[in-house]
């Protein structure tokens, strides 16, 4: 198993997911400006959309998008299935939001030229967080034990955190509690990443 990455993009929510579900796959850097890797060379050539994530497995099948890569481990690792059919309802609910309404927005945010519609965009995330801090009363984002929506809410909230974004303080207990994970502070080291 391979899995393209670039380094605190929203496919470190996938790295995290991964190591949970205790898989090991081989990490192939992406220069996501350029488009390359090491080898072969061209990113576009693996991965036409040419962005990361992308998941390839041995049988040389690959996935793409975020969402799908995340359902695919929860799905087929015991650490996350529990067979619970409004579970997995519930988690693609959660991680279809913190796509559209958190990442997508944050995504166009970093690439606005005007300060007015970066800021509105930053407002729009920012009352995301709100609203996650008002129901948020487990642990995790769906009970007490870890799931992959937490993984790429943390990413979220690294990204909320280098854009000096103010996050309710309860967004950011949890923020801590999940970079303390082992499974995390194991992504961000082979990420070349600090876990500040």
């Amino acid at each position: 198993m391979k899995y393209f990455y670039s380094p605190d993009t929203c496919a470190l929510a996938g790295h995290i997911a991964l190591t949970e579900a205790g898989h090991s796959p081989e990490l192939i850097k992406v220069d996501v400006f350029t488009r390359t890797i090491n080898e072969p060379g061209d990113y576009n050539a693996v991965n036409p959309k040419g962005y990361v994530p992308l998941l390839e497995f041995d049988d040389g099948r690959k996935l793409t998008e975020n969402v799908a890569i995340l359902n695919w481990i929860a799905r087929s690792s015991p650490r996350f299935s529990n067979g619970k059919e409004q579970d997995i309802d519930r988690q693609t609910e959660m991680l279809a939001f913190i796509s559209s309404e958190i990442q997508k927005p944050f995504v166009f945010s970093f690439f606005l030229p005007g300060d007015e519609a970066k800021s509105d965009l930053s407002k729009m995330v920012a009352s995301r967080f709100v609203y996650l801090s008002e129901v948020l009363d487990t642990p995790f984002l769906l009970g007490d034990d870890f799931s992959v929506a937490d993984a790429f809410l943390y990413v979220m909230l690294r990204w909320a955190r280098m854009s000096n974004m103010d996050v309710p303080p309860q967004i950011i207990d949890y923020r801590d509690r999940v970079e303390r994970m082992p499974s995390v502070q194991r992504s961000l080291t082979e990420e070349g990443l600090l876990a500040a």
